[in-house]
């Protein structure tokens, strides 16, 4: 990704890290800073999951919960207070966490994911909060979108995109375009998004 955005003329830095480190997401941010200059917008998007039926309650190990809300909560919490400094620094900007219809619905491939999205949307609203006025935080709850995570489940993407209001499951590029309406839009702070072609309206 850092070369394609190289090759449009623009700088770009990647970095692996595992956000569920915060001394990691301190480094990253530090070499962002140190590297880029200035941080003007964040996209939390990192996630994890693994697919358990939701009425599979003994599945749900101690290990599970952990290293779902360690990715998914926790280290958009991690990034988002690394971030704040170099975001201000710059004279402000936006922060978007990407969370999920699951978390309002209550169902999707586990039950820890989707109370993790669900927490995602509400720790969303609390940075709102915690970082007026110079950050505005926002976040998206995409529904079903045609990724390679499907590949293989024709059957069941088949099965959701009848619920959409468009009769189609939504694209990366609907979702990215309200990622980036969201980082531009100076009077919208604390809100989330739902992308999902009107399933869950």
């Amino acid at each position: 990704m850092a070369a394609l955005v190289q090759r449009h003329g623009r700088r770009a830095l990647a970095v692996e890290v595992d956000v569920a480190h915060d001394a990691d997401v301190r480094r990253m941010m530090a070499r962002v800073g140190d590297t880029l200059g200035r941080l003007d917008g964040v996209v939390n998007n990192a996630g994890i999951t693994t697919h358990i039926g939701l009425g599979d309650l003994e599945a749900v190990t101690d290990e599970v919960w952990d290293r779902i809300m360690n990715v998914n909560l926790r280290g958009m919490f991690y990034v988002a207070r690394a971030a704040a400094p170099l975001v201000r620094r710059a004279g402000g900007g936006a922060i978007v966490n990407v969370g999920s219809v699951s978390g309002l619905s209550g169902s999707g491939s586990s039950l820890p994911y989707a109370v993790s999205k669900a927490a995602v949307h509400g720790l969303t609203r609390s940075l709102a909060r915690a970082l007026a006025p110079d950050i505005r935080v926002n976040g998206v709850a995409p529904g079903a979108v045609a990724t390679r995570w499907w590949d293989g489940r024709s059957e069941d993407m088949a099965r959701i995109e009848p619920t959409t209001l468009f009769g189609h499951t939504v694209s990366t590029a609907d979702v990215a375009a309200a990622i980036v309406g969201l980082l531009q839009q100076d009077s919208t702070t604390g809100q989330v998004l739902t992308v999902d072609g009107g399933a869950h309206m």
